[in-house]
């Protein structure tokens, strides 16, 4: 999806409160109420906990990872097929997309299908038409690719699946194609509830009231438009003594410097502003640079996807106050799971999603391993202040 995109039962279980301990060198009329916001937002986190609230690209109802799971008869069945898949992403380098790709690997590992190619294209979808057209002539037996437009990589993959390749996507899907016939299934993260999850923490850390920025990303791009509706959604609903006072878009491919731009404006024009919502952590990085350079490190900031350089900034309990995060390694063992299962006649439903994850202080290192499916790196560790 987008730059980044990440057993809820372990992470659900883990306590969800936090406090900010930066103070500011600028100006600022951070708000001090609360009224019952913390119980208040601490009670909704828990009632969402290991649930999906998103629907999938056309309406679909969610179904849960474990609805495509493998048997080991099935495993066996895939095994002596021999074959093999291509991974084309819309963009790599970076946590989320890498651990995508480490969750596919692993599984088609497991599952005796070889990776042929693993392609980038910076978010640019002619360049994805083009990585599509090069992966076809290695002739894979799988594709599993996230599109970067809905409509200008529709043809491409359209030619995909008239060729007999079996097609998972993740997150988002290309128009005209249809799940069962053109495309085994697409699997997502919940964005709508990663939305949902970072107001909540944002509205916790505010005490319910003051004046916020929202940081969305500017494109027709399907999950983001979800995290999007759910944190404005819930906000509005919710916590009527937040207001946003500015919402602007950012298009990239720059994602950091573009939020660093809006949200230097926004900090000049309000500097009153008490915190700022960033779609995901990369235009959240560029919050942090603006914020640091305005002497705003009272600056509440939340987001989604759990990078990084945003887990740091919760470690130290600076800047990022929450965040919803996805399960991108996970999401990567399922696309495979349901790629293999079609090699065999295994149907899948048309959506599957994995619930989102509320991320803070107090559960950010148990959360890495929990997304990423490995321990929290040494830096974050160290960074970690009890």
């Amino acid at each position: 999806m987008n730059k980044k995109w990440t057993t809820a039962a372990a992470v659900a279980a883990l306590a969800l409160g936090f406090s900010l301990s930066a103070c500011s060198t600028g100006t600022t009329a951070s708000s001090s109420a609360d009224n019952g916001v913390s119980a208040k937002a601490d009670a909704a986190l828990k009632e969402i906990q290991g649930k999906v609230l998103s629907k999938g690209p056309h309406g679909e109802d969610p179904s849960p990872r474990e609805a495509v799971a493998l048997s080991d008869s099935e495993v066996a069945q895939i095994k002596a097929k021999g074959a093999t898949a291509a991974i084309v992403m819309h963009y790599a380098g970076n946590d989320w997309a890498t651990a995508q790709v480490n969750g596919l690997k692993s599984e088609f590992a497991r599952l005796g299908i070889e990776v042929v190619a693993v392609t980038d294209a910076n978010f640019k979808p002619d360049q994805q038409v083009s990585n599509i057209e090069t992966v076809l002539a290695k002739k894979p037996d799988i594709i599993v690719s996230i599109p970067t437009d809905p409509v200008a990589t529709a043809a491409a993959y359209k030619k995909a699946a008239e060729a007999g390749v079996k097609l998972v996507f993740m997150d988002n899907v290309p128009n005209g194609l249809v799940a069962g016939t053109d495309y085994e299934s697409v699997v997502s993260a919940d964005n709508y509830g990663n939305g949902v999850v970072s107001a909540h923490l944002l509205a916790k850390s505010l005490g319910g009231a003051g004046k916020i920025g929202v940081i969305y990303h500017e494109a027709d791009f399907f999950v983001t438009k979800q995290r999007y509706q759910g944190f404005t959604e819930t906000i509005a609903k919710d916590y009527p003594d937040i207001k946003v006072v500015k919402a602007q878009g950012i298009a990239g491919p720059d994602f950091a410097g573009d939020a660093q731009k809006v949200a230097d404006a926004m900090l000049s024009q309000n500097p009153d502003l008490n915190g700022i919502w960033a779609v995901w952590d990369v235009p959240a990085e560029g919050v942090m640079a603006a914020a640091r350079a305005a002497g705003r490190t009272d600056l509440k900031i939340a987001t989604e996807d759990l990078g990084t350089n945003v887990a740091i900034a919760l470690a130290q309990n600076q800047l990022v106050v929450g965040l919803g995060a996805q399960q991108p390694f996970q999401q990567g063992v399922t696309e495979a799971d349901i790629a293999g299962g079609a090699l065999i006649g295994k149907k899948a439903p048309a959506y599957v999603a994995l619930n989102a994850l509320p991320v803070d202080h107090s559960n950010v290192l148990d959360a890495w391993k929990q997304v990423y499916s490995t321990e929290a790196p040494a830096d974050l560790q160290k960074a970690y202040v009890k």
